[in-house]
């Protein structure tokens, strides 16, 4: 026997409410042994199914208020604010508020946690978000994927950016605005991993090491070593360290971490007795930032001793803003990876990203 899921004959009309109807063909069963089969579908049985098709219209109701406000409803709780999930949808804060409300009706919980100053979410709308996210995102990857015809990629493209990238990806915003007019671009600098996909991102950009193996990964630049660097005033006065050791004299400038730890500075040591040793350096200066970028200014105006990775710093070098220092202690970097969820792999926003970025650095290729 051969069963079909059980779904409910149509049963009295319901109310004006509008319905999306499925047309469902059973056409036989094919060969001389099914002659008697039988079917058992919605608690009809039918014999004999060589000589007949049926049509059935099966009434699949979806309510048609199923998706009004989830777009509004992710909006707020990634802003977590009601003002700034207005200014970004074009309607009122009024609005806003309105649509939720009504959500909130309909889910029969409240979802959010608001007082004058902060917006939270409730643990129903914790679970709700983590459920609507991944279906919004399949949503707009669908309208992506009917845009691939087009050679006008368009739309919102947000990446999550390390401060350490910063000085790459600058100079060549005004380029990718000018060359993509339909995509609006948003940067969010920040040091920390991002669940790209949970948290309303289109990808992310971090050094390789530092990617989930579960993303998608695109390699952005080569391998680079990792760099101590000077402005030539300061090495004119101070010299240059000929070991790691010997930055106990020097002023060093400290980045500190998003999670409030001050960045060790990591060296390498190739002997011959001894083959090769990795050691991190606590380093000492009256300097401490919180992004690579801004340590890098420092170094350019002299204030002391700044350490990064080479393919960030070479246009600097290359300008003879700064001066590199110990390179035979260096390690290595693994290089820059844009990371993204598998579905969004053939967007053209984020490929005309790609391409763009490879356009800028022609010297870090890499195939899409």
């Amino acid at each position: 026997m051969v069963f079909f899921p059980a779904l409910r004959r149509k049963a009295v009309a319901p109310t004006a409410r509008p319905r999306f109807r499925r047309v469902i063909v059973v056409r036989g069963i094919v060969g001389a042994s099914s002659l008697f089969a039988q079917i058992i579908f919605g608690g009809i049985q039918f014999d004999n199914l060589q000589k007949y098709e049926r049509v059935f219209k099966v009434d699949l109701i979806m309510r048609a208020d199923l998706l009004d406000g989830i777009v509004v409803f992710t909006r707020v709780a990634e802003r977590r604010s009601f003002t700034a999930a207005a200014l970004e949808l074009g309607v009122t804060p009024a609005a806003i508020s309105w649509t939720v409300k009504q959500l909130e009706a309909r889910v029969g919980a409240p979802l959010f946690t608001r007082t004058t100053r902060s917006v939270g979410l409730t643990q129903a709308g914790q679970l709700f978000l983590e459920q609507a996210t991944a279906g919004i995102a399949y949503v707009e990857a669908a309208y992506e994927a009917a845009q691939r015809l087009s050679d006008n990629p368009r739309g919102l493209l947000r990446l999550s950016v390390p401060y350490v990238a910063q000085t790459l990806i600058e100079p060549m915003l005004k380029g990718f605005t000018d060359a993509y007019p339909d995509i609006e671009l948003e940067l969010v600098f920040e040091d920390r991993f991002v669940d790209v996909a949970g948290e309303g991102y289109d990808a992310g950009i971090r050094v390789g090491e530092m990617i989930a193996q579960d993303m998608v990964a695109v390699r952005l630049t080569q391998a680079s070593p990792r760099v101590v660097v000077g402005s030539p005033a300061y090495f004119a006065d101070r010299g240059k360290p000929l070991r790691p050791e010997e930055l106990e004299h020097h002023a060093c400038i400290n980045i500190r971490l998003a999670g409030g730890a001050v960045y060790r500075w990591d060296f390498v040591e190739h002997s011959k007795e001894n083959g090769t040793r990795s050691f991190v350096m606590d380093v000492e200066g009256r300097l401490t930032v919180n992004g690579p970028a801004t340590s890098l200014s420092a170094a350019q105006a002299g204030v002391g001793l700044a350490y990064n990775i080479e393919v960030v710093v070479e246009p600097l070098i290359r300008e003879g803003l700064l001066e590199k220092c110990l390179e035979a202690f260096m390690p290595i970097s693994p290089g820059f990876f844009i990371y993204f969820p598998d579905r969004k792999q053939a967007l053209p926003k984020l490929r005309a990203f790609i391409d763009y970025w490879h356009h800028y650095h022609p010297s870090q290729t890499t195939v899409f």
